[in-house]
């Protein structure tokens, strides 16, 4: 689906939509329970949709309302096990389907969980999701016994009942890992702990995890300051909850603010531990000329900081690797776009400089079925004018993306 934008200022106010990295973990958090909970200011994005899914393949009951979701978790394959001895005893389900579609999140997440389950849990995706890196999860099931990790023409398989409790992985790895294994920990009688090697980068996503676990009754804290411990005999107790709004998708909307807008985004939590907070500073360096940052704790935040940059004095951006392996080589598809736009950019690889000068494009911006890189040039597009391709990728964690700006006065056909 194509979106021609046409040069236009934004102003308004405007509603931040929710947070999607609370909502996966406070749905997931809902099934562990033996009870039912309420999850309100829900946004039905493809990856939140994915997440109810997979809630679902544990056996959950889900009635979805227009902004909430009510999951009842008493008959899920969690609690059937929970009633065992062990949670890797032998029952009567040998095999999951979860479909994950293009959420990253939601397969690790629950990989995590299913690492406990001594069952063969199937995980379909796109081509894209299913090529991300495992590693982690594939080194800790293939070293233990009874255990697998297999990669298939059209899924993941693995096969859980593991028995370790106590890990050892790299801090520099995905968040979404660590939280896959707090999740397996917090399942288990034991509990259990996570050592983090130095350096730890997005630690604010991990902290958003213990959040929502907290707030679902499990007792999971920083022993010290790379090491997670998850308490012992512990159950999930089922909770309403309301989700945050969302500081990522947020600074697509208050980016406008930094190219000529006047926009006021309101619903966001000040206190909250998203660590895509930092944007609006971000945002107030590149006013300058030759900044330089680092975006380590804030990867999702790399492209809109690219076409802020782009609009303003260029910039500087380390701990840019990680971009590569996301719905796009993010970092590579940037820069090729923002050539488009007569902006030049030098990739090396952890680190990307990006130029200034912004041209109306001579030809059709391409989203490159990514969410974020649609967003991102979308705002340079609402500058110079121009169509971009493949518009639809918003559905993944926006999906009222194009309304909101349209409220807001930018034109887009």
């Amino acid at each position: 689906m194509d979106k021609r934008i046409k040069s236009s200022i934004a102003k308004g106010i405007v509603k931040a939509p929710p947070s999607k990295s609370m909502a996966h973990r406070y749905i997931i958090c809902a099934g562990l329970c033996d009870k039912v909970s309420t999850i309100s200011n829900v946004d039905y994005s493809e990856d939140i949709k994915a997440t109810i899914d997979c809630i679902k393949a544990l056996g959950a009951k889900v009635d979805v309302g227009e902004s909430f979701v009510s999951i009842d978790g008493r008959e899920t394959v969690i609690q059937k096990l929970l009633k065992k001895s062990d949670m890797s005893d032998k029952q009567d389900i040998s095999e999951i389907d979860f479909m994950c579609r293009e959420s990253g999140s939601t397969m690790r997440f629950f990989m995590g969980i299913a690492m406990t389950l001594s069952v063969t849990a199937n995980f379909y995706g796109s081509e894209t999701l299913r090529n991300r890196p495992f590693g982690i999860y594939e080194s800790i099931l293939n070293s233990a016994d009874n255990c697998f990790f297999k990669r298939m023409d059209d899924k993941i398989s693995i096969k859980g009942g593991l028995k370790e409790n106590d890990f050892k992985i790299p801090g520099n790895i995905s968040s979404q890992f660590v939280t896959g294994l707090l999740l397996s920990l917090s399942l288990r009688k034991e509990g259990g702990t996570i050592t983090l090697i130095p350096p730890v980068e997005s630690r604010s996503y991990i902290n958003m995890t213990i959040q929502a676990m907290r707030e679902f009754g499990i007792d999971v804290k920083w022993d010290d300051e790379n090491k997670l411990k998850v308490e012992a005999n512990q159950t999930y107790t089922s909770k309403d909850i309301e989700v945050e709004g969302d500081y990522s998708n947020a600074a697509f909307l208050d980016a406008f603010n930094y190219i000529g807008g006047d926009v006021k985004v309101e619903g966001l939590n000040a206190e909250s531990l998203q660590g895509d907070k930092v944007y609006k500073e971000c945002f107030e360096k590149l006013k300058a000329e030759k900044a330089t940052i680092d975006i380590a704790d804030c990867p999702d935040l790399g492209p809109v900081l690219f076409a802020v940059a782009a609009a303003n004095h260029g910039g500087v951006f380390t701990s840019t690797a990680r971009l590569k392996i996301k719905e796009s080589d993010r970092g590579s598809v940037m820069c090729e776009e923002l050539a488009k736009f007569g902006i030049k950019t030098h990739m090396e690889e952890n680190s990307i400089e990006i130029g200034s000068g912004l041209k109306a494009p001579g030809e059709a911006i391409c989203g490159h079925n990514d969410h974020r890189i649609v967003m991102s040039l979308s705002l340079l597009l609402s500058l110079t004018g121009g169509t971009i391709t493949e518009a639809e990728a918003v559905r993944k964690s926006y999906p009222g993306f194009f309304d909101d700006i349209q409220k807001l006065g930018i034109v887009v056909n």
